[in-house]
């Protein structure tokens, strides 16, 4: 299924029945009088957030959204239909937007919300509701009330509790493969994941978080360079960064300073949440080339970076820890001897 976050489409609620203008006439029965019935009220819509979807896929094929009109009123004070309402279905973590695609009206963030976008028109009095004293055979009736109409934009940003960021190839997709069961793209060229993927890491039985990887960054992805910086947005909800630098760059210092200038310029506060610098593709480098690049990389963040291989599984469970700690403590938890235990490379463990 090919991935979309972002679609605009048009929606529209169904106008109100119109009311009906009817008397009774039977013969041989006296004090006829009007007995028009109500039209039915127009169809709503509304957005429900399900968790079976990962994508917003669907509204690419469709667009335009129109909910039925009410059911028009009869005679015998018999009231019109209520038009049929339209629920759009679409992914937690989906957000509403105005046509502007700035303001956003909801934000979907949890599993099972149900919220009304548009409400229907109201359908038209019959004529029966205008009889008087002094009118006994009112001959006119409501009209139904017009729908509502407008664009939307959905624009979808995934729930993970933690985001893999770094240059392309710096060995994010390889380490997500590694740590969970997802099957992202692998290969030996730049920009070789084109969009987010995510995967459950399972710790222990009580210690599973889920994980996104986001196509990698480059100087000016803000301005459009590379595939950009859109996708930074899947990364917005998560409460830890695991910035990957590649062991074997030229400068990995200057490689660090890329990716969060990229994320300094995109906002939403993405600079201020916990991260954990990673040296990735330890394998890939003698030790000498490792150590310099350790130490050019913590006098850049300020702290000791991690080191990893992904494709030897070396310290990937190390970091996975660290990573845990960091959720429990954002989530307020407490943190237990085992968050600090000591990890041994390798093992038996599996994702």
């Amino acid at each position: 299924m090919k991935f979309l976050d972002q679609a605009k489409i048009f929606i529209r609620s169904g106008n109100g029945g119109a009311g009906s203008v009817s008397f009774r006439r039977e013969k041989y029965v006296e004090y006829g009088g009007p007995n028009g019935g109500d039209g039915g009220k127009g169809g709503d819509i509304w957005v429900e957030s399900v968790e079976n979807l990962n994508t917003l896929i669907d509204y690419r094929y469709q667009q335009h959204f129109k909910a039925k009109t009410g059911s028009h009123g009869e005679g015998s004070n018999r009231s019109g239909r209520a038009g049929d309402d339209i629920t759009l279905k679409v992914p937690v973590g989906t957000q509403i937007l105005d046509e502007d695609n700035e303001e956003v009206l909801v934000d979907l963030d949890k599993p099972g919300m149900r919220i009304l976008l548009m409400e229907g028109g109201r359908g038209g009095k019959g004529n029966a509701h205008f009889k008087s004293s002094t009118n006994q055979a009112p001959r006119h009736a409501q009209p139904g009330e017009a729908g509502q109409e407008r664009w939307i934009w959905l624009r979808l940003k995934l729930i993970a509790d933690a985001g893999l960021i770094g240059l392309p190839n710096a060995g994010k997709s390889t380490f997500l493969a590694s740590a969970t069961s997802a099957s992202p793209k692998i290969a030996a060229y730049p920009f070789t994941t084109l969009h987010p993927n995510l995967g459950v890491v399972d710790l222990a039985a009580d210690a599973r978080f889920v994980l996104a990887d986001i196509p990698g960054l480059i100087e000016g992805a803000h301005e459009g360079a590379g595939i950009g910086d859109r996708f930074l947005g899947h990364i917005e909800r998560t409460a830890v960064l695991l910035h990957l630098v590649d062991a074997g760059q030229e400068d990995v210092a200057g490689g660090y300073r890329i990716v969060r200038g990229e994320l300094e310029a995109y906002g939403a506060d993405l600079t201020a949440k916990s991260e954990i610098v990673v040296l990735s593709k330890t394998d890939t480098v003698d030790e000498e080339t490792l150590e310099a690049s350790a130490r050019a990389l913590e006098a850049e963040c300020g702290s000791k970076p991690l080191r990893l291989s992904a494709a030897t599984n070396t310290g990937v469970r190390e970091a996975l820890f660290a990573v845990w700690k960091e959720i429990r403590t954002h989530r307020g938890e407490i943190a237990t001897d085992e968050d600090d235990a000591p990890v041994e490379d390798g093992g038996d463990w599996t994702p």
